[in-house]
């Protein structure tokens, strides 16, 4: 049989770094093929030079036996490769709509394209509006378009990066299905995942990267999640230690709060109540879009409509405080934005620090830049964040290492409210257990932690107590060890029982 794909010997070199060195792969016809690796492997650039978007150095593509030299997207598009990049290209201004329309074929009108993502989006179980505006999307909704727009391209070779962050249990068995159709019907795909469970239950091959070379290739059924973990960071994670201990005082209280939504395709906040006691890390649980982004956004303090009641930091009013007035209080934020929220993308990482810490800015304002390099090497050697130094735009780092580095600045400014969304997202095995550790660590030291996440695994391993998010409104709490993954699912739906067992959010 002839070999759908085959990289021989792919070379990449950038000024400060080789990200792909003699890396060879072979992807057959029907394949479910992981690439595994941790961050900074190099896996991110393999795929650009899969889909043309980035040049090799050295090294040949074969497609279907013959010799390519993919140019651009557009000439990947046509050979028929689709991706869904980690990092999204999406035009803020334009719909959905528009912006699928952008990649399919022009003979097609918009309106024929709105069709056809609605009936994709029922089909594979990605709930979506085809005339929103992107900007009013969370980032795993874009996921969700990104998703929809490889499909609608009806790929040979579907390239995958972290499909599944975004998605119920139930929606990833329905996407598997989906998965293991098309690739029934002869369609490779290419995986790239963390979850090292999903690999071993979708894929019959992998390649493993690390430091940009290969060094394993296998059947992950026949592997644990133990010897994938060596294959790809040489160690197995380190285990978690939940400590049981008694929480504190009360540090955030949210009361019935209830805020309309901002534009016309968000989500209102209905009666959300819920409390974040000192030394316990609280979760919450739920899909993309049902209202993480404007409760994220109340309790940082860009969004300041809330009534004073509603929220308070340690019995003190602060719905009408801003950003800066709470990190006063003690209270840190991690969005789920990495690019634009969390950073400044042309900024270095010392400058980053600013955005959220003043203790570098000496009298009269001025900047005391050896002070704020040294801050920001001590969390990239705590945090191993693999960067160019200190000064390395953010832009420049790999998804997951700048996910090391905001949680590591949020963390290093020892919070006594941390709020945390989306804390592990496109990060890897090694790197996603030393950030839980490190939460873990702030709640035994005391500090109250809120984690906003759509990964129950996640939520399963760090949380005292859960909540589920739905359609605006929030479940009771349930404690950690009497919650399943089936019944957080179910919630996530949008229907649960109360303890005096009366139904809420139901659709």
């Amino acid at each position: 049989m002839t070999a759908r794909l085959q990289l021989a010997h792919i070379t990449k070199r950038y000024p400060a770094v080789v990200a792909n060195s003699d890396v060879s792969l072979t992807v057959q016809p029907g394949e479910i093929h992981a690439v595994l690796g941790e961050n900074g492997a190099g896996k991110s650039t393999l795929m650009k030079i899969i889909y043309g978007s980035v040049k090799p150095d050295e090294g040949s593509v074969l497609w279907n036996g013959e010799p390519v030299h993919v140019r651009n997207p557009q000439e990947a598009r046509a050979l028929g490769i689709s991706m869904v990049f980690q990092h999204f290209s999406l035009f803020d201004t334009l719909t959905v709509a528009e912006n699928v329309w952008l990649g399919l074929d022009k003979h097609l009108t918009l309106a024929q394209v709105t069709q056809s993502i609605t009936a994709k989006a029922g089909e594979y179980g990605l709930d979506i509006d085809p005339q929103r505006p992107v900007h009013t999307l969370s980032v795993g909704e874009m996921q969700r378009v990104e998703i929809i727009r490889a499909l609608l391209t009806n790929p040979k070779l579907l390239i995958l990066d972290e499909p599944t962050s975004v998605l119920t249990p139930q929606a990833v068995e329905k996407l598997f299905v989906v998965l293991n159709k098309l690739a029934s019907e002869g369609c490779s795909i290419l995986y790239i995942s963390h979850k090292l469970h999903e690999i071993r239950e979708l894929c019959t091959a992998c390649t493993v990267l690390r430091g940009g070379q290969v060094t394993g290739v296998c059947n992950p059924q026949d592997e644990s999640n133990a010897s994938l973990s060596r294959l790809m960071i040489g160690a197995e994670p380190p285990q978690l230690e939940h400590h049981e201990r008694q929480a504190g005082e009360v540090v955030l209280a949210v009361r019935d709060l209830r805020l309309p939504r901002g534009d016309q395709f968000g989500v209102d906040l209905d009666g959300v109540t819920l409390e974040v006691r000192a030394g316990e890390v609280v979760g919450i649980a739920g899909v993309s879009g049902n209202g993480q982004k404007e409760l994220l956004y109340a309790l940082s303090g860009e969004d300041t409509r809330a009534q004073a009641p509603m929220i308070q930091v340690f019995g003190r009013d602060a719905a009408r405080l801003g950003p800066a007035q709470r990190r006063a209080l003690g209270v840190h934020f991690v969005p789920e934005e990495r690019l634009g929220r969390g950073a400044v993308p042309t900024l270095g990482l010392a400058h980053n620090l600013l955005l959220t810490r003043d203790d570098a800015i000496g009298r009269g304002g001025w900047i005391r830049v050896k002070t704020l390099q040294q801050q920001a090497k001590d969390i990239i050697a705590r945090f191993n964040v693999k960067a160019g130094g200190p000064d390395a735009a953010a832009k420049s780092l790999s998804g997951g290492n700048l996910q090391k580095f905001i949680v590591g600045r949020e963390i290093d400014a020892n919070p006594k409210l941390l709020i945390v969304s989306q804390p592990t997202w496109g990060v890897d095995v090694g790197a996603a257990a030393q950030i839980r550790g490190a939460i873990l660590a702030l709640r035994d030291a005391g500090c109250a932690v809120l984690v906003v996440s759509e990964e129950l695994d996640e939520l399963f391993e760090v949380c005292d107590r859960l909540h589920v998010i739905a359609k605006g409104r929030l479940s009771p709490s349930i404690a950690r060890a009497q919650a399943t993954v089936p019944q957080v699912g179910e919630w996530m739906s949008g229907l649960w029982t109360s303890g005096q067992g009366d139904m809420h959010a139901q659709a």
